[in-house]
């Protein structure tokens, strides 16, 4: 199982665009990821551990929740909102 890092993150993942994980629910997916990756993970979910509001995260392009669970071979996509003018 793959999740699919954006340009925008890829600094807190090390610079990759692609981080392994195993399947679970996103809940626990993530909790992993902060082991691994805090900085990334913290642009991901806030303090309370939900989803940022302004971050969309899709498991084989389909939207997502903590507790969606991502089967083995998904591909989880996080987005986050980019602002601009």
């Amino acid at each position: 199982m793959t999740i699919l890092i954006p340009g925008v993150l890829r600094t807190e993942a090390g610079g990759a665009a692609r981080l392994p994980a195993d399947p679970g629910s996103l809940a626990e997916i993530f909790a992993a990821l902060a082991r691994s990756h805090p900085r990334l993970e913290r642009r991901i979910r806030d303090e309370s551990g939900r989803i940022r509001r302004y971050v969309n995260v899709y498991v084989d392009g389909e939207p997502a929740g903590l507790d969606t669970l991502a089967p083995d071979g998904a591909e989880i996509q996080v987005l986050p909102s980019v602002a601009g003018g």
